[in-house]
């Protein structure tokens, strides 16, 4: 189980973004993610009229390593560790470490 998920709120921790906030959009890989406003390059693009694309600068947003970002806790607003736990019924779930409260994924507005 992925410690990390679409949908959770981090912070950067590390990196030419460091402090910023934003929503993880995607998982790339097992140890990279895409996080919305984070990691953002330039790409000089050449224009595709076949697939009817303009040229120009674009961008884009790159994926990110997750060593380098932290999970926010939405009571405390500050990052916190996560760890796994089995329920009873044998399901794993997250829960942060400081409170031992279950980790709940914001939804992203798409």
């Amino acid at each position: 189980m992925n410690k990390l998920r679409t949908g959770d709120e981090v912070l950067v921790i590390a990196g030419k973004d460091k402090g910023k906030k934003g929503i993880v959009s995607a998982m790339a890989g097992r140890d990279r993610v895409v996080v919305e406003g984070v990691n953002i390059s330039k790409k000089h693009q050449k224009p595709n009229p076949n697939k009817n694309e303009p040229g120009g600068i674009t961008t884009k947003t790159m994926p990110i390593h997750i060593s380098n970002i932290a999970i926010i806790n939405p009571d405390t607003g500050k990052k916190d560790k996560v760890s796994i736990k089995v329920n009873d019924d044998g399901n794993k779930i997250r829960i942060f470490r400081s409170s031992g409260n279950e980790i709940q994924p914001i939804m992203s507005k798409k």
